[in-house]
This record gives C-alpha cells, sequence and structure tokens, in this order.
C-alpha cells in the first residue's frame, strides 16, 4: 500500500454549515468583524403555511453553490477583501415560547449593534423583523423602513404576536418613521391610513426599476435604514417555497437590479424572512434568497468600498 506522505491544508475542509462558507463562530460579540449572519428558525406567528422555521438550514446548504466566484458578477471586486462577515448560527430560545424568542432576539441584536457589528438575520417568518427594530431604534433612533414584500404587514389587529402586524406596532412603537418608509412589491390589500409609501406592482411595471430605485434614493437619502425581505415579493413561480405565495410578483432579476441601484442608501440592518423548504422545488426558492442575501451583503461592500476611495 502506498503511503502519502501528509502535510495539513485547510483547502481541504469544506465547511458547508455556515452562509458562503463564511468562518462560524457562535460568540461574536468580541469578534472583530463587519456583518454578522444569525438564523432565527421561528414560524410561531405564520398565519398560512407553516415551515420557515427550516428558512435558515435551507438558505446556509443551498449557499454552497454560491462560493466558488471571488469576484462575483456584475461586481468587479470579492466581498471578503472588503467586508468582513461570520455566521453565529441559528439563535437558541424555548420552544414554542414567543415571549422568549421576542426576548432574546432582541437582546442578541442589542449586544452586536451596540458591540458595533451589523446584523444580517434569516428568518423564520416575518414576525422576526420586530425584535430586531427595536434593537435597532434603540441604537439608531427611528429609522426608515425599506420593506420588500407581497404584504403591507400592517393590518390593525389585537394580535401583537402575529407577522402581519409587526408594521402596525413599530410605527405606534415609533421605531420607523412612515414618511420616509416604503413598501415595495405589494399587490394585497393596504391600509394607507399609516402613511406608509407603497409602491405596488402596478407602479413597478408601469415605471420601471430605474424610476423605482430614483424615487426611493430621493425619499431615503442618508437616512439610517432597515432593509427587510419577505422571498413573497417575488412571484411564485420565481419563489414557490413560502407560506403565502401572490401571483403577479416580481421576477428575480428585477429584485437583483433593484437592491443594486440602491446600494448608496445608508443600510444599517437587513433581515429575509418567510422561506418555507417544505412547498420549495429543487431548491430554487433557497436558491433565490441565499442570491438575495448575497446581494444584500455586496451593497454593502459597494458602499464601503466607495467611502474607502474618498
Amino acid at each position: 500500500m502506498k503511503i502519502l506522505s501528509y502535510k495539513y491544508d485547510e483547502s481541504l475542509i469544506s465547511n458547508t454549515f455556515s452562509f458562503l462558507r463564511l468562518p462560524l463562530d457562535f460568540n461574536p460579540y468580541k469578534l472583530d468583524c463587519d456583518w454578522v449572519i444569525t438564523g432565527v428558525p421561528c414560524d410561531i406567528t405564520t398565519s398560512g403555511r407553516s415551515g420557515s422555521k427550516l428558512a435558515p438550514s435551507a438558505i446556509r446548504q443551498i449557499s454552497s453553490n454560491l462560493a466558488w466566484e471571488s469576484c462575483r458578477w456584475p461586481w468587479n471586486f470579492d466581498i471578503r477583501q472588503l467586508l468582513k462577515i461570520v455566521d453565529c448560527g441559528d439563535l437558541v430560545f424555548e420552544i414554542g415560547n414567543i415571549e422568549d424568542l421576542t426576548d432574546k432576539l432582541q437582546i442578541h441584536a442589542q449586544q452586536l449593534l451596540f458591540s458595533g457589528k451589523r446584523m444580517l438575520s434569516f428568518g423564520g417568518d416575518h414576525y422576526i423583523t420586530l425584535p430586531l427594530l427595536r434593537a435597532h431604534a434603540q441604537f439608531f433612533g427611528t429609522v426608515s423602513l425599506l420593506h420588500f414584500d407581497a404584504h403591507t404587514d400592517a393590518y390593525i389587529c389585537g394580535n401583537k404576536y402575529d407577522h402581519g402586524t409587526i408594521f402596525f406596532h413599530a410605527l405606534h412603537e415609533n421605531l420607523i418613521d412612515p414618511d420616509h418608509s416604503i413598501q415595495i412589491g405589494i399587490r394585497t390589500t393596504s391600509n394607507y391610513s399609516n402613511k406608509f409609501i407603497v409602491l405596488d406592482m402596478k407602479q413597478i411595471y408601469e415605471h420601471g426599476i430605474d424610476y423605482i430605485v430614483n424615487y426611493v434614493g430621493a425619499l431615503l437619502g442618508s437616512r439610517p435604514v432597515y432593509l427587510t425581505f419577505d422571498i413573497d415579493c417575488l412571484d411564485p413561480s420565481v419563489a414557490p417555497g413560502t407560506g403565502t405565495p401572490v401571483i403577479g410578483g416580481l421576477t428575480s432579476y428585477s429584485v437583483l437590479e433593484l437592491l443594486r441601484g440602491l446600494r448608496y442608501l445608508n443600510i444599517v440592518g437587513m433581515d429575509l424572512v418567510e422561506v418555507s423548504p417544505a412547498y420549495d422545488y429543487a431548491q430554487i426558492t433557497a436558491l433565490t434568497a441565499a442570491t438575495i442575501a448575497l446581494e444584500m451583503l455586496y451593497i454593502q461592500a459597494s458602499r464601503s468600498k466607495m467611502f474607502r476611495n474618498f
């Protein structure tokens, strides 16, 4: 039998447990890093088809297919050279206890923000955005909301634990500025009394991507912006794996162009929610979510690159 000499080479070990094979660290608060990815496997407040608690692992697994590009098209740089990003795994909370989830997610976010980090969070259902907004508002003050969705999630009801009422509560808690908050891709019933600016699908198709990008940029300017992306903003032909699909949505290319056009915004926090792997086909929804999450990070790296060049 031939004996092979061996010298340790870390490239022989493939990490497919974290997003994009990025470093995995369960105690990110003291790390020297820019962005921290956190999974929040919770769908307690889902009103449609459940299963989004399985999304963080599904997004991470498929993201290994995106890790090979050192310089992603159409960007002209390697994101790893501009941003230090780590994945801290999934939030741990008492199963079925929405109060415990709410408190622990807010505390986790506060610890990261006050240690100088920024967050990209993977849901789970859209409820996770509410405790995340509470933490961001403590650090940045009232923020502008940039919300991609088929639904406004600002419906008035007495239930404070509901993924369809989160922005109603956020507004009344003074977490977000309605005059400088925009909801994109809406194609269900809207409550315009909350003053949010709604760019529905009819407006997007009539005016086009460039108009939307310019409008959003002019309205939000340099204000601190929280970006939340519900995967059902996309048409279900593109992203079938979600709990509340609505036809007539955006294509994946349109969403990528929108995100790239918003790279000049002062985005201080981001999440991606409502992927439900049980209703996915051939992992296309998970792949779409992973790609959108990567683009979110690229627009952050692009902004960082722009400021470094000044």
